[in-house]
């Protein structure tokens, strides 16, 4: 088998430390994980995540990054479903029952937001990627609604907001009581975006 080259060294190193980052900070969350234990976890020195990651912050925005990317794939592959309106929801709300409430994601993002409050920089970074999300799901809504002819009673970037919003707070109600139904994202989805 041929050597690495540095570059494939360094890409490996780092997608080492974003996987154990990514199950720590799920687990333990953010503040109770120090870079000291992802490197411990992960087989290298901090000197390697420090290399990669100039601080925790931005190993934390890289978890984030990917945990966005992967969930925003799976919310395009409902999305995407064969077949009509009621089997895209019903792929949505399988989405939902899945990852809204997730006890670990909805505590890091919780406690990563309140990190930002201390940081402007920390703040524009989450905003920025925010708008970024916002836009994405603008995008699906108005596939969706040319899709099926749907007339949207909203712009479709004010329902983006709406929806990520709804997301993120029916979230973080069935992280703490998960007999809270995730149907009521696809129930608010249907009330704005079924065909008529």
């Amino acid at each position: 088998m041929p050597r690495l080259t540095r570059a494939e060294s360094q890409a490996r190193t780092r997608e080492q430390l974003l996987a154990t980052a990514t199950q720590l900070f799920l687990r333990d969350g953010y503040f109770a994980t120090s870079l000291e234990k992802v490197a411990d976890e992960a087989g290298f020195s901090k000197g390697a995540v420090y290399s990669n990651f100039g601080s925790k912050d931005e190993l934390c925005l890289a978890v984030l990054d990917g945990i966005h990317a992967d969930q925003a794939l799976q919310i395009g592959a409902a999305l995407s479903a064969r077949g009509g309106f009621d089997r895209r929801l019903a792929a949505l709300r399988r989405w939902a029952e899945r990852t809204l409430g997730d006890e670990g994601w909805s505590s890091l993002e919780i406690e990563f937001a309140s990190q930002a409050r201390r940081d402007p920089d920390l703040r524009a970074e989450l905003a920025r990627r925010s708008v970024a999300i916002r836009a994405l799901i603008a995008t699906m809504i108005e596939a969706h609604a040319d899709d099926f002819g749907i007339e949207l009673p909203l712009p479709a970037a004010d329902l983006a907001t709406a929806l990520l919003s709804l997301g993120v707070g029916l979230g973080l109600q069935r992280a703490l009581d998960p007999t809270v139904p995730a149907r009521v994202f696809t129930d608010v989805v249907r009330a704005l975006a079924a065909p008529r």
